[in-house]
């Protein structure tokens, strides 16, 4: 597996730049990452990066835009506003979770 340092923190990440040990993530890495994909967080981001977070400790896999919107409470809109590009696939990045089943 390649390895990336951000902040001083060394990283694991698979070929297309997703992490795959979240242990090694903290929200410097995230900011980090985020800054990588031309995202500065804010509280918003954050509620997004967590309601990922308690998902995926749930159900084991990163929340789809579906689940995102009727569970989560965070319209398709927002997420675009807030991760422009591609929002549930660089949420994920940024969260340090694998790369989504339903991102190509």
């Amino acid at each position: 597996m390649p390895e990336k340092t951000i902040n001083g923190t060394t990283i694991t990440v698979d070929d297309d730049g997703f992490m795959t040990d979240h242990s090694q993530w903290n929200r410097e890495v995230a900011a980090a990452l985020a800054e990588e994909e031309e995202v500065t967080l804010s509280d918003a981001h954050w509620k997004v990066l967590d309601f990922i977070a308690s998902d995926f400790a749930e159900k084991g896999k990163v929340p789809g835009m579906r689940r995102m919107n009727k569970v989560g409470g965070i319209p398709t809109k927002e997420l675009y506003t807030l991760f422009p590009g591609g929002p549930i696939k660089k949420a994920a990045k940024i969260a340090g979770y694998p790369k989504p089943a339903s991102c190509v």
